[in-house]
């Protein structure tokens, strides 16, 4: 299994803080019975952080006029919103919700170039709610497709994620299945699409980022 580089570090620390655990405890207990339960444990601990950063592999192929899934999840929102972040008019909002169990690599879901690329401070409500695509701290991206009107996408951080990354800067030219970025521990990602798409999922629908066709462009 592939660990994806946003876990590099955070591993690495995991590992040393259970091991010491597992060394005071060790240390400071009558007998095996608590070792062998506290090695249980953290034992445990590290094969979740190890999986929470794996990084599968993914055949990902885009026919003309699709959108992709930027992430892992489900489905959570499907509405017509209006004037939101930097963006003006109609469009279209798929709210995608990744739990701690997900893959939490995020796809760029149409190839174009990047127009807006900003980090926003804010909260730390629950990613499900609807209010955490404006409140929560989020990152915006700006894709401008080769034709068409501009589409959005919010990392959007949750109670738990304290770390969103992002791999993409203003003015680099991206196709659909390249690294968005990571969120770490439970998050949400937001699409906001023009009204001229028709969307393929439905509430409550599992995506895999990458594979499943979030929307086609009407004909």
């Amino acid at each position: 299994m592939r660990i994806h580089k946003a876990g590099y570090s955070v591993i690495f620390v995991a590992v040393l803080i259970l091991a010491l655990i597992d060394l005071i405890v060790f240390f400071a207990s009558n007998g095996l019975l608590p070792f062998y339960i506290s090695l249980m444990a953290t034992g445990l601990l590290a094969l979740f952080v190890v999986r929470f950063f794996r990084y599968p592999n993914r055949k990902i192929t885009v026919a003309e006029g699709e959108i992709i899934a930027p992430a892992d999840g489900t489905v959570v929102t499907i509405e017509e919103v209006e004037n939101t972040e930097y963006v003006e008019g109609k469009r279209i909002q798929v709210s995608i919700f990744m739990s701690v169990w997900n893959v939490h690599i995020n796809w760029i879901p149409v190839s174009g170039v990047i127009k807006t690329a900003l980090h926003i401070d804010g909260s730390f409500v629950m990613a499900r709610a609807p209010k955490s695509s404006d409140l929560n701290e989020r990152t915006v991206t700006v894709i401008k497709p080769e034709q068409g009107e501009t589409i959005v996408v919010k990392q959007i951080a949750g109670i738990v994620a304290r770390r969103i990354l992002t791999y993409i800067k203003e003015g680099d030219s991206v196709k659909s299945g390249d690294q968005l970025g990571f969120i770490r521990f439970g998050s949400r990602v937001d699409v906001l699409l023009p009204l001229d798409y028709e969307i393929n999922v439905k509430l409550g629908q599992k995506t895999v980022g990458g594979i499943t066709k979030l929307a086609q462009k009407k004909q």
